[in-house]
């Protein structure tokens, strides 16, 4: 199942409706994502939750009739709470049978490489592409000859300000790599996150063209060069969306 029915999907998609009208969310590309086959979605993390990212969802969701899977934080695997969210609405923390059945049904994964790296720094650093090397997301498309899809908003960075590099506070204080994000710390207009709603900021969010990882030659999960050579092209790929978004509003 993938969340495409029930109640915690129902609670789920309307706060995303209502956040799509309270950011006064728009999306361009959407015809990029059309046809019978399944892609994987890459996008920006944005300040500190991929705000742009879960409103996309829902677009999905209200344009093909099921609800993507998302590609989530692992640590949600210790809590069982949000695990129990996540299976309800079909999101997965590592490649698996679910992924290969989703995929069978022709429906597309999405995915935030950057992380919470990417998503808890300061404002010093917004809308900035941050991956690293991290090319697990290029060996899942080849691994299922999937298209990637680029994604990026404007608006993503500017629901709460960061003032913390939470990471090396993490280091200092011997919290564990998984939970290093946990002393980031932001402001929203009434407060601190998460007491403080976000700020109002409209989010334009476009859909690029899509990336076959195999354009210039086969690709292995195996050979690193090779994904790495893809993993920047698709790098550049989101900043380049990222900067037409926000030069859309400027």
């Amino acid at each position: 199942m993938n969340g495409s029915d029930g109640l915690p999907l129902s609670f789920w998609l309307a706060i995303w409706r209502a956040l799509q009208r309270y950011h006064r969310y728009s999306v361009e590309g959407l015809e990029h994502l059309e046809g019978p086959d399944p892609a994987l979605i890459v996008g920006y993390h944005g300040r500190p939750w991929a705000w742009d990212m879960c409103m996309l969802m829902v677009a999905i969701y209200d344009r093909f009739g099921y609800y993507p899977h998302g590609v989530v934080y692992r640590g949600i695997d210790k809590l069982p709470g949000l695990r129990w969210l996540a299976d309800a609405l079909g999101a997965v923390t590592q490649d698996g049978t679910e992924i290969a059945a989703a995929v069978a049904r022709g429906e597309h994964v999405m995915t935030t490489p950057g992380g919470a790296h990417e998503g808890c720094r300061t404002f010093l650093q917004n809308y900035r592409v941050d991956w690293g090397e991290r090319v697990g997301y290029v060996r899942l498309a080849v691994k299922y000859g999937l298209r990637i899809v680029p994604v990026a908003a404007d608006g993503a960075d500017g629901t709460y300000i960061g003032l913390t590099e939470p990471e090396a506070i993490a280091r200092l204080i011997g919290l564990p790599r998984d939970w290093s994000w946990v002393p980031w710390v932001g402001v929203g207009p009434f407060g601190l996150f998460p007491f403080s709603p976000p700020f109002p900021v409209r989010m334009r969010q476009l859909i690029g063209e899509p990336i076959d990882p195999a354009a210039d030659g086969a690709v292995r999960v195996e050979d690193r060069d090779t994904l790495l050579r893809v993993h920047r092209r698709v790098t550049a790929a989101v900043q380049r969306l990222l900067d037409e978004a926000r030069r859309g509003h400027a």
